[in-house]
């Protein structure tokens, strides 16, 4: 086993024994399916998903569904959440349909953009080793538990709670975060799809504006939605409330930013529109170009 196997493999107990924690707290005063708490039997089916997923990827060597994978996890635990929760009420549709309309976008994109692209750099080195990719599978469920867990401890709550101002607030956000995140990842597309533009890096539209816009846009979209559960949550479910931080530490510090930003300078260190670019526009929370 390679010093990166173990690596990885060591993350896995860790990344499990954060999901056990987070399932306690969320299940604390919510809905329970015989004897489960429904948050648990969410996080757990988030998990075996990626497990079942898992096995015909390995032994293909194939990461061409992992996103869309995540995507569908993300529509089944919500489906199972409402489906064997409390009857819903207004928060838990809304938030219902918030969760589903971007994961059926997202995973649609994504799995539109491999189909042509016909691989995932990303799984390069790792989709032929059984431990780093069985690892990368798990950590997907665990991206889903705690990314959807304030919206997965409100829809499995008894309590009803009129939507008010803070509710409104966290949609007008979900909608600005979601109308960011899909514009920039059209006008990168647009981008690619112009042969001349083959081997160059974005710098107009959103991506004038920030080098790494749809993810500020997930996270603002996260963030509204966790503005949206929290009036229902209540004692260790607050905890549950950690949704956009986790969301934002793993793009900007873990899997998202930090690699792009190492492949943009590998391919474009050194070039002077692209250092005049990396100097003028701010890595994440968009500025107006100067």
């Amino acid at each position: 086993m390679t010093s990166a196997e173990k690596k990885r493999l060591v993350a896995l107990p860790i990344a499990l024994a954060a999901v056990a924690g987070l399932s306690y707290a969320g299940s604390q005063g919510g809905a329970v399916v015989g004897a489960v708490p429904l948050f648990s039997l969410c996080a757990l089916l988030s998990l075996v998903i990626q497990w079942v997923a898992f096995v015909p990827a390995y032994l293909m060597r194939t990461e061409r569904f992992y996103d869309l994978t995540g995507s569908l996890t993300y529509l089944t635990a919500t489906v199972v959440a409402i489906g064997l929760g409390p009857p819903a009420d207004t928060r838990s549709g809304l938030l219902g349909v918030l969760v589903a309309v971007w994961a059926a976008r997202l995973g649609a994109f994504l799995f539109g953009r491999i189909r042509r692209s016909g691989s995932d750099r990303r799984f390069d080195e790792i989709k032929t080793s059984f431990v780093r990719f069985f690892v990368a599978w798990t950590l997907q469920g665990v991206w889903v538990c705690f990314t959807m867990g304030a919206a997965l401890a409100a829809m499995a709550s008894p309590r009803s709670v009129p939507l008010g101002t803070l509710e409104w607030v966290g949609l007008a956000l979900w909608i600005a975060g979601f109308g960011i995140e899909v514009v920039a990842d059209r006008q990168k597309s647009r981008f690619r799809a112009h042969a001349e533009n083959e081997g160059q890096f974005i710098d107009s539209g959103l991506w004038a504006w920030s080098r790494h816009p749809n993810y500020f846009g997930e996270i603002v979209l996260w963030t509204g939605i966790a503005l949206i559960a929290a009036p229902v949550l209540q004692g260790w479910q607050y905890v549950t409330l950690v949704s956009p931080v986790f969301v934002t530490f793993l793009l900007t510090k873990v899997s998202g930013i930090p690699l792009l930003e190492a492949r943009a300078d590998a391919k474009w260190g050194g070039d002077q529109r692209y250092e005049r670019y990396k100097a003028s526009t701010p890595v994440l929370v968009p500025r107006p170009p100067r």
